[in-house]
């Protein structure tokens, strides 16, 4: 099994978190299973907070996509916690296609009845609960609260030990514990560095029982699972009809030539 993880971040801005994804990853795929982590390396990679800059790193994310297919990958896996191209890329591709937002949120509704979401800063709020509707789960997230965590490259300097470390961990602390004060019965750390960040620091609480989801060993799971269920479907993971219906062969060829080589899987009729 192969199984193509986009991230946002570039590699280069991001060095302490790419090692300790991979450890992550190493330590929690199942035999057979090989996972190839790629970031953004055209533009941008260190602010997708900001709806623009996301928008112009989707591009890429799409681009990827399609070249995870034709590279013979066996899912695509988007580790953003907005989900970046997530429905774009599940219209396009044959494989299955899940995203961290939608699997995080999904998993913790089997964890528990109520659920908090910890977001980096102020700018994330608004994106990540439109997330939140578009999936029909907003009666379950019961409270927002949130780290001060700006520039979301300084989590990067938290996997060391330090005072940097020290200072996200217990900013996480102040708003998981107020989470579960409001009534959160699991709670989601919201930007994918720090589910890596906090499970590396051993944190799976946030008090009184409480669990604390690293969902990015979530949708590793979940692209394990969903790849099997797809074997087992002769290839019917994914619906084809209405959201992810896909252009009928007579039209592929016009697309194509309007728009490049899309939906690769589509033979030209």
């Amino acid at each position: 099994m192969r199984l193509w993880y986009q991230s946002m971040t570039r590699p280069a801005a991001w060095p302490a978190y790419a090692e300790a994804l991979r450890r992550t990853f190493d330590r929690a795929a199942d035999p057979g299973t090989e996972i190839a982590i790629h970031g953004i390396e055209q533009r941008g990679g260190i602010g997708d907070q900001y709806r623009s800059l996301e928008f112009i790193e989707t591009i890429e994310v799409l681009e990827n996509a399609q070249l995870a297919e034709a590279a013979g990958f066996d899912a695509l896996l988007l580790g953003n916690i907005a989900d970046p191209g997530l429905r774009q890329a599940r219209e396009m591709l044959s494989i299955p296609v899940l995203g961290l937002c939608e699997t995080a949120l999904l998993t913790a509704c089997q964890m528990g009845a109520s659920i908090g979401l910890v977001i980096a800063n102020d700018k994330h709020h608004s994106r990540i609960l439109e997330n939140v509707a578009l999936i029909g789960l907003t009666s379950r997230v019961v409270a927002v609260e949130r780290m001060r965590v700006d520039r979301l490259v300084d989590l990067d300097a938290a996997f060391s030990p330090g005072e940097a470390r020290d200072r996200v961990l217990a900013q996480f602390a102040e708003a998981a514990e107020a989470c579960v004060a409001r009534g959160a019965e699991v709670v989601i750390p919201a930007a994918g560095v720090a589910m890596v960040l906090l499970a590396e620091a051993g944190v799976h609480e946030a008090g009184r029982g409480a669990p604390v989801l690293n969902a990015a060993v979530a949708l590793l799971k979940a692209g394990e699972a969903a790849v099997k269920l797809n074997r087992l479907m002769g290839g019917r993971f994914t619906s084809r009809r209405g959201a992810y219906a896909q252009p009928p062969a007579g039209q592929i060829a016009e697309l194509r030539r309007a728009y490049g080589p899309v939906f690769p899987r589509i033979p030209e009729g």
